[in-house]
């Protein structure tokens, strides 16, 4: 029993160190003392109670006045507070420092929390980096597609990397650019002859103004002849028109075979009247002979007429059809 309480006080003392030691950064806070700098041990445990991670501010920290970079603890942990990159900040103000580059922390933090990287802009100033655009096609006033890729050498201008316009606004105003050339161009030779020519025009016409860049060079990598546009779209109106000329000619076709069936209609409808006529003509001499206009003498005369009539018509085709066999003999 007597040895139970000393081994719960020094239990206790253990957990207390150990909580202490977990909530406040000693071995942070003797870091800061050797590098020389001044971070209290009761603003450490502020940063806790903020939750700021205090290596996240005192690291950068010291990376920064061992730079000779005047920086404050209150400037990294407010920057941090609004989710910026303390490290990557620092990182960029050191190299801009050795690059000798105007550069603030302000305007650091600025564009870290604007969404760019600030240490890759710095490189981008000190290393200039180089698009390359896609194949660009375009078609000459002689009608010839020429495709064309150009390499842009870019350096970052940091004062408009905030709000100024990305890698893509240069690609598209340098394709523009391409575009432009060619077309004015009065034949495709003279853009294969002179390359160079493009790169002239594009790089004057001020490309990089509202974007987060300075364009240094446009290089044009590669220049090659595609299709004949002119032919193609000549090839593509004749085929058009041969089109338009069949669909005129079966309308006139259609109309035609329409109107020939309007003919046999109406050649069917006078038949139909006729063989009606010729039935009548039975009944209306029935009526005359009741009547006596008509005697039968009379009759017997038009039986006779219609009898020779159709011997006639009868000798005539025999005779057609003999001197057709003769030819076909012959």
């Amino acid at each position: 029993m007597d040895l139970i309480i000393p081994i719960l006080i020094i239990f206790v003392i253990i957990l207390g160190i150990t909580i202490f030691l977990s909530f406040v950064p000693i071995g942070l806070w003797i870091s800061s003392l050797a590098a020389g700098v001044n971070v209290g041990i009761f603003n450490l445990v502020g940063m806790r109670l903020r939750r700021v991670i205090p290596s996240r501010i005192v690291n950068p920290l010291i990376k920064a006045r061992k730079a000779g970079i005047g920086v404050s603890v209150n400037q990294l942990e407010a920057h941090y507070l609004a989710g910026g990159n303390v490290d990557r900040v620092v990182n960029a103000l050191i190299a801009a420092q050795r690059a000798q580059i105007d550069l603030s922390f302000e305007r650091a933090a600025a564009i870290d929390l604007a969404g760019r990287d600030v240490l890759q802009a710095v490189q981008m100033s000190v290393n200039p980096k180089v698009i390359e655009t896609p194949v660009v096609a375009a078609v000459a006033k002689d009608g010839i597609e020429v495709k064309a890729k150009a390499r842009v050498t870019v350096r970052a201008n940091i004062d408009r990397l905030v709000g100024g316009a990305g890698e893509e606004t240069i690609i598209a105003r340098v394709g523009e650019g391409i575009v432009t050339t060619v077309g004015s161009s009065e034949s495709h030779k003279a853009v294969l002859e002179n390359p160079d020519l493009i790169s002239r025009t594009v790089l004057n016409k001020g490309l990089d103004s509202g974007t987060a860049f300075e364009i240094l060079s446009i290089d044009i990598a590669d220049v090659d002849v595609g299709r004949n546009i002119g032919a193609q779209l000549q090839t593509d109106q004749a085929e058009a028109d041969k089109r338009i000329a069949q669909a005129k000619a079966e309308e006139r076709r259609a109309m035609a075979v329409a109107k020939e069936q309007e003919m046999k209609a109406g050649v069917q409808e006078m038949r139909a009247k006729v063989v009606e006529a010729e039935a009548e003509v039975p009944k209306a001499m029935a009526e005359a002979l009741r009547q006596g206009k008509m005697g039968v003498m009379d009759y017997l005369n038009m039986q006779n007429i219609q009898a020779d009539t159709q011997m006639r018509d009868s000798i005539s085709k025999s005779g057609k059809s003999s001197d057709a066999s003769i030819k076909d003999k012959k």
